[in-house]
């Protein structure tokens, strides 16, 4: 993939969405956002790799979900309470809560890894703009990287000031009231990350989506269920697709014209996409 083009021209290339691997490939003994996660990822045939960033109490980044070191350490401890030595000597738990031998990567050795191989989403950039950014250039990363954050004033004056030349997208539920005020500030803006629990919300039509190619901006759409409470794409998900009829799920966001679709079954949708061309 030739990074230095427009990711607009790549995507229209492609005659697909971008499969994007959320937290990389994970499964049975290999947990999420690790480096091995990552190497499936690209392996498995993913356009973009989404991480998490978590930082040490001294101020070293890592790739990891802040918030969720219950569910993947069992430490005791927030990592952002913790050292960079302490972190380094964590060993994360298999999806049986068993311990594994798999470490929790520095931001650094994610970027490494992953330069030149894929587009990496960068998550939870709002928790440190101006610290995360220079992480991104130090790797020299800066072409592949989408940095993403909540839609909200704090946000959007940090990245106009420390991150303006890197791509950059926002979440909005329901309906879309960020686009026109982000086209208007320097930051560049390539699209929404589209939240919606209802087929009807404004954000998943036609019209809005249509209108968001006219003005040469991407829709990122997701068939992922990180919580069933809460799920973000009106049921049309990873589930459905895998256990009922993909055309439900991969292919409803698909017919949507999705430019993005975040999964957890990489090669799966990357089978289905291949076999729906393979049709037309």
């Amino acid at each position: 993939m030739n990074f230095s083009k427009p990711i607009r021209d790549i995507k229209s290339a492609l005659g697909r969405p971008f499969i994007a691997a959320h937290r990389g490939v994970c499964g049975a003994n290999i947990p999420c956002n690790t480096l091995a996660a990552y190497q499936i990822a690209v392996n498995q045939g993913a356009d973009v790799v989404e991480l998490d960033v978590s930082k040490s109490k001294d101020g070293e980044y890592f790739a990891f979900h802040p918030g969720m070191e219950t569910e993947f350490i069992r430490c005791g401890k927030y990592l952002c309470d913790m050292t960079a030595a302490e972190i380094r000597k964590l060993r994360l738990l298999n999806s049986d809560g068993a311990e594994t031998h798999y470490t929790i990567p520095p931001l650094s050795e994610a970027f490494a890894l992953l330069k030149d191989k894929a587009y990496i989403n960068v998550d939870k950039f709002w928790t440190d703009v101006p610290g995360i950014t220079s992480e991104i250039r130090k790797a020299g990363v800066e072409n592949q990287v989408i940095v993403k954050t909540y839609a909200d004033e704090k946000s959007w004056d940090e990245a106009e000031r420390y991150a303006p030349d890197l791509m950059y997208m926002t979440m909005a539920w329901h309906k879309d009231d960020v686009t026109e005020r982000l086209l208007s500030r320097n930051i560049r803006y390539i699209g929404i990350e589209a939240l919606f629990d209802e087929e009807t919300d404004e954000i998943a039509s036609d019209e809005y989506i249509r209108a968001m190619h006219e003005k040469g901006l991407l829709v990122w759409m997701n068939a992922i269920i990180y919580n069933e409470k809460e799920v973000i794409s009106a049921g049309h998900t990873d589930d459905i697709s895998l256990t009922a009829d993909p055309s439900r799920g991969w292919g409803w966001l698909c017919r949507k014209d999705a430019d993005f679709i975040q999964t957890d079954w990489a090669f799966m949708l990357r089978q289905y996409l291949a076999g729906v061309r393979g049709r037309v």
